[in-house]
């Protein structure tokens, strides 16, 4: 089928991807089975490395344990990035310049600096203030870390996703009197969610991901760090890797299933149902207290337009 940004492939452009397809898949099976060669040669598929996994001292003492850090830092920052990345999103969007430049200032900053460098900066505040113990500062400076910069990156999201809205959306909103506080909770801001959703569950999964990072310098016990405790144990650094991965990937799949199921739905239950806002329901939205319930593509457009 034709589209915009599609032709439909001829016959001669169906026989070049097939051919494409075919060399591809025998070079992959090809490199697939030279790593099977050297991981044989080296003894690295033998039954005994990988034996400790069918034991339930590796998972209870090892994996499981880092598996809980991991997810215990990774939910924290994410409950703690998202409300913060929406706030400053909203906030680079606003109308008065002492809000949008300094919140301007501070996601530009985040975003600059690399994660990693913002746990060691963390981990050392918290050394100097001295209000933390040694055992917890890891976690402490991986959840700082990871909430500083994801939630500048989110704050992108969030003002990419509003700036994309028709702007008919703002105008409709203004014109049955509804204020700018008001058009961004009740009218943008539920509209935007679902087109964010895609890049905030990848922001998400790199959360999750760079939790790693505080196990890699930080010796905060996560699920990798574990996972390298293990190898060194049981003399299998390869066969542990490999199930921490197998591991992450489940776990990161997990996520993104969730996140698209919650797309569906909330793209069902955004379905504008052509209802007539009169008169009485105008006054109703625009008492105290009152939020709106506009039905959604009111207009058509460039931008959503200013902040607020």
């Amino acid at each position: 089928m034709s589209s915009v940004l599609y032709d439909t492939p001829g016959p001669r452009a169906r026989i070049r991807n097939r051919i494409i397809t075919v060399v591809f898949l025998a070079l992959l099976a090809l490199v697939l089975w030279w790593a099977w060669e050297q991981m044989d040669q080296k003894k690295q598929l033998d039954w005994s490395l990988w034996k400790p996994f069918t034991t339930s001292e590796a998972w209870t003492t090892y994996l499981l344990p880092g598996l809980a850090n991991t997810l215990k830092a990774a939910a924290l920052s994410m409950v703690i990035a998202l409300p913060l990345g929406a706030l400053l999103g909203i906030g680079r969007l606003s109308d008065h310049r002492w809000i949008r430049v300094p919140v301007s200032a501070v996601v530009e900053f985040l975003r600059a600096i690399p994660v990693l460098l913002m746990m060691l900066f963390a981990y050392q505040l918290y050394v100097n203030a001295g209000t933390i113990s040694s055992e917890d500062r890891p976690f402490y400076a991986v959840v700082t870390g990871l909430v500083l910069y994801n939630a500048s990156v989110l704050a992108e999201i969030v003002r990419a996703g509003i700036l994309a809205l028709p702007r008919g959306q703002t105008e409709a909103a203004q014109s049955v009197g509804l204020r700018k506080g008001q058009t961004m909770r009740s009218v943008l801001l539920p509209q935007a969610v679902t087109t964010m959703l895609p890049a905030i569950v990848s922001q998400l999964v790199v959360i999750v991901k760079d939790t790693a990072l505080g196990g890699a310098i930080l010796t905060f016990d996560e699920l990798l760090n574990s996972s390298k405790t293990l190898a060194s144990n049981y003399t299998n650094m390869v066969q542990a890797l490999t199930v921490a991965a197998v591991i992450y990937i489940i776990l990161n799949l997990l996520l993104t299933t969730f996140a698209s199921r919650l797309e569906a739905w909330l793209r069902r239950s955004k379905r504008s149902t052509g209802a007539i806002l009169g008169a009485d329901a105008v006054e109703d939205i625009n008492a105290p207290g009152k939020s709106a319930n506009l039905p959604h593509n009111t207009g058509e457009g460039g931008g959503a337009g200013g902040g607020f």
